[in-house]
């Protein structure tokens, strides 16, 4: 029975249709729910009401888990109610529970999908072929539409680092929604690296350590322009040599800086794991 225009009543012989194929065009979000439970009787009018509310971004699949326990069954569903979200015929994400309305619509809004998206797509479109010009043009249309979409933001503060706009790179991580994920966090770290004065010329850097292979704070000041432009490996080499050669210079600052470029790396990055243990030999000497 529809109940009204996103929000449906589901079944084992419906749930194809109302549930499955709609997936692929939209959010579908399942509510496994029985007439005996009392935190279904609180969580049901949330959800529909914010069906409502948000006006076809997402549709409402109710199903009587007691009517239909074979589907209940396939779908795991052990305590209710059980809400999950399906995305492409799959469920991207789940709770059990009567939640609050503020977290409900939370978790809403994590999934469904922003107008941006598409625009964001194709910048990684664009940065695959090569085409950066038009990348940083879709971010920032993407930005335009939603100003929210961290995805976009992450990507766009990446480029303009590998620029050396480090102001608008600054700015941009400032509106970031989510600077707790992994992602922000290296950006973050990237960013603290550029914290200090500017190192100078790195090619005068460079031939003060070829002249003196002992000039440490040419060799700092070196790492961390290596690290500030991206070129990781090449800074935790100087900076490694550091450590190897006088590890306290300057209050252990080479060991630091390496695990700050470390925060700044993707973890499985292999240039991380041969640093890491070379660093750790080091320290074991």
């Amino acid at each position: 029975m529809e109940t009204s225009r996103w929000i449906m009543d589901g079944n084992e012989s419906n749930f194809e249709e109302v549930a499955l194929r709609p997936s692929y065009e939209q959010l579908v979000v399942v509510d496994f729910w029985a007439p005996w439970c009392g935190p279904c009787r609180v969580l049901k009018p949330i959800l529909e009401r914010l069906a409502a509310e948000y006006g076809g971004k997402f549709r409402l699949v109710k199903v009587n888990s007691d009517e239909n326990p074979t589907l209940a069954a396939r779908y795991g569903v052990r305590g209710i109610p059980n809400v999950k979200a399906l995305r492409e015929g799959a469920v991207v994400d789940e709770f059990t529970g009567a939640l609050p309305e503020r977290e409900v619509r939370r978790w809403l809004e994590r999934l469904i999908p922003s107008p941006a998206e598409p625009l964001w797509r194709e910048a990684e479109a664009a940065l695959t072929a090569g085409d950066r010009a038009t990348a940083m043009a879709k971010l920032q249309e993407a930005l335009s539409r939603d100003p929210a979409f961290d995805r976009a933001r992450l990507r766009r503060i990446e480029l303009l680092l590998e620029a050396r706009q480090v102001a608008e790179a600054r700015a941009d991580f400032a509106a970031l929604g989510d600077k707790t994920s992994e992602a922000a966090r290296r950006l973050e770290s990237r960013l603290a690296l550029l914290d200090e004065e500017a190192t100078g010329s790195l090619t005068a850097l460079a031939e003060q350590v070829a002249a003196n292979p002992k000039n440490w704070e040419a060799r700092y000041r070196l790492a961390r322009g290596y690290a500030a432009e991206g070129r990781f490996a090449e800074a935790l080499e100087m900076a490694l040599a550091i450590v190897e050669g006088n590890r306290q210079w300057n209050e252990d600052a080479a060991r630091k800086l390496m695990l700050q470029i470390f925060e700044a790396m993707q973890p499985d990055d292999p240039v991380v794991r041969e640093y890491r243990v070379r660093l750790a030999n080091a320290l074991n000497r």
